[in-house]
């Protein structure tokens, strides 16, 4: 009888054993047309595993993973999918015919096969942002109102998406919905030409009763991190007291919000933020990695040498198009516009007509127009070709050592085009002037009577 008991509590102990837990997804397919030899798979752009191809175009490994949306990547071609640990997914497409090619199976391969066919309807419906934006407050709300319920429908008649993953896409909706509505001031205001423009506050309420506090959401869907960096980074730059937004954030804010706006806003120190001293004290509270800091000091140091009435820093001996070199100390004695441009960015071109009509406007006047390209070495004939095909005018200029010149370091440009106005003397008038097409350096130039 002793020895049954024994054997039976053995038998127990053994069947009540805990199953291994599994931490993997099976992931196979194959990749018709391919453009490259690898097949990637990313978490954010955190590279979760890279694939190689065999030469008839099939792949099969193992991800490591949580559940959640992550990106299958091929080429310069990607799409959403959405893998589970214990999926065991195949998937096939036709790099010639990517989007529309795409087609999941296996366990687990509803969710991708959702994400896959709502890509295809909303590219088809061509959400037109500007038309959509410029509408009155009601006919806005109306539209969003009617895409929101056809994304709903398509949710709806999805097959094969599981519970957890269907609850997760009407979230999704909701705050792709509520960040529509949050963009609809600005937005509005540049397509309808209205400065002044403020929505209603009942219409404004719609944001402010959103939590904007859910850790949950904020780590599993990309919907909601947006909308929650947008609505605080918005919340600082429209404060006539950024420094008690910093407080609130810093006392309530979770980690990782924190550690993605510190990365963010730091962009915002620049030089015609009259809010430099609050950003620069919040970000430094918000974060507690050092490199940051360090990084986040070298940045505020540089912009405050950017200030009206500062020495300007000096560009030397730069390549001219038209032959020989040019240094700012030639310009002497002129108002100095620059414009800081490449030949691969498309707004800086946008510009270009509109400096051609200001040149014109004040070719006899005392101030030298300066094209800067930080073009590429490599891209030195492109440079040559564009100036010559477009005509430019001015001073046409190519940076030495493109995005680390001194003069771009010195002047914290860390996008393009960037403008700047230096006077006769040397000195900044504005290191973040307004662009060719903007009225209001039309309106600078005449308060300087140049």
């Amino acid at each position: 009888m002793k020895r049954l008991l024994i054997i039976c509590i053995a038998v127990t102990m053994y069947t009540c054993k805990e199953e291994p837990k599994i931490d993997y997804a099976l992931f196979s397919g194959k990749v018709e047309n391919p453009a490259d030899k690898v097949i990637t798979v990313y978490d954010g752009r955190e590279k979760v595993k890279e694939m190689a191809l065999r030469k008839d175009g099939t792949f099969a490994d193992t991800l490591t993973i949580e559940s959640g949306y992550y990106r299958l990547s091929h080429d310069k071609e990607s799409s959403s999918i959405y893998l589970s640990p214990g999926d065991n997914i195949n998937v096939t497409l036709n790099f010639e015919e990517f989007d529309e090619s795409l087609t999941y199976s296996g366990n687990g391969a509803g969710n991708s096969n959702y994400l896959a066919r709502k890509y295809l309807v909303e590219e088809k419906a061509n959400f037109d942002v500007a038309k959509i934006f410029a509408l009155e407050e009601n006919e806005f709300i109306s539209k969003l109102d009617e895409r929101k319920a056809s994304k709903m429908k398509l949710l709806k008649e999805a097959k094969d998406v599981t519970k957890d993953f269907r609850a997760l896409e009407e979230k999704n909706i909701e705050y792709d919905y509520l960040s529509n509505l949050q963009n609809y001031q600005s937005y509005h205001s540049y397509f309808s030409k209205k400065e002044d423009f403020m929505p209603s506050d009942n219409f404004m309420n719609l944001i402010e009763t959103v939590d904007y506090n859910n850790e949950e959401d904020y780590d599993k869907l990309n919907s909601y991190k947006r909308l929650t960096q947008s609505y605080y980074s918005n919340k600082i730059s429209n404060s006539d007291n950024p420094s008690e937004i910093f407080r609130t954030l810093n006392t309530k804010a979770f980690p990782d919000l924190k550690k993605d706006l510190a990365n963010s806003l730091i962009y915002n120190i620049s030089p015609n933020n009259m809010y430099n001293e609050a950003y620069y004290n919040g970000l430094m509270n918000m974060s507690s990695d050092e490199k940051y800091k360090e990084k986040l000091k070298a940045k505020y140091d540089k912009v405050m040498k950017l200030a009206k009435g500062m020495l300007s820093p000096k560009f030397v001996k730069y390549e001219n198009h038209k032959g020989g070199t040019t240094s700012l100390e030639d310009l002497r004695g002129k108002y100095v516009y620059i414009d800081v441009w490449a030949t691969w960015c498309g707004p800086c071109i946008r510009e270009i007509p509109s400096l051609k009509e200001v040149e014109i406007l004040f070719h006899d006047k005392n101030i030298a127009f300066v094209s800067t390209s930080i073009d590429k070495a490599e891209k030195h004939k492109e440079w040559v070709e564009m100036v010559e095909e477009k005509e430019l005018g001015g001073i046409q200029l190519i940076a030495d050592k493109d995005w680390n010149s001194q003069f771009v370091q010195d002047y914290a440009i860390e996008g393009i085009p960037r403008f700047i106005l230096i006077d006769p003397d040397g000195n900044i008038v504005d290191a973040d002037a307004p662009r060719p097409s903007d009225p209001k350096l039309i309106e600078m130039f005449k308060e300087l009577k140049i």
